[in-house]
């Protein structure tokens, strides 16, 4: 093994080095569907199955999941990377994201929440708990439904991340990264650190 390198502190930020590019939909006071692009979310329990998004109190789409207690994630495919970019640059205060970009707003079937229905992959979410934290407010969504498109499964009935073809947002460059190739397999390859 090489030595580890040294590391030096650039202070306090907020990033994990990658993030997942997340699209959480809501339908704003009015019933017009709505969303936005996150960075900060992911799974956060396993029972119930559930997701986390943090989101500055000013979005429009803040407001449209505290009312309707629901919001939908879903997650976008490199071929979609510029329609998400946009639902990350502009308010739905002020622009129809999905007639600007051509994309579907869909209605979820088991939450009062619209998902975009190009994207490959999308979790409906019950509002379980909001969790106020400085200058975000965290959504904690119980997934009441995941929803794959066909052609994103694999053999075995479950979504292939290489057909999903999802992006990372990098905060470092300000850009978005593709997922790479599988490079081990999970809950094997440190096996060979355990005693025989």
């Amino acid at each position: 093994m090489t030595a580890p390198q040294s590391k030096r502190s650039i202070g306090p930020l907020t990033t994990l080095g990658v993030h997942p590019v997340l699209v959480v939909g809501s339908y704003d006071v009015d019933g017009r569907p709505n969303a936005m692009v996150v960075a900060w979310g992911g799974i956060c329990s396993s029972n119930p199955p559930s997701v986390a998004v943090s989101i500055r109190q000013a979005p429009y789409t803040h407001a449209g999941i505290s009312a309707r207690k629901a919001f939908t994630v879903s997650v976008p495919s490199e071929a979609h990377l510029a329609e998400a970019d946009l639902f990350g640059m502009v308010s739905g205060r002020d622009l129809d994201k999905f007639a600007a970009s051509g994309l579907t707003p869909v209605r979820a079937e088991h939450v009062d929440a619209p998902y975009v229905g190009e994207f490959p992959l999308v979790l409906e979410c019950r509002l379980i708990e909001t969790v106020e934290l400085g200058s975000h407010t965290q959504f904690v969504g119980e997934i009441v439904d995941v929803k794959v498109d066909e052609d994103c499964l694999g053999e075995n009935g479950r979504p292939e991340l290489a057909r999903l073809r999802p992006f990372l947002f990098d905060p470092f460059g300000n850009g978005y990264c593709a997922v790479g190739p599988r490079v081990g397999d999970a809950f094997s390859a440190g096996r060979r650190f355990l005693p025989r």
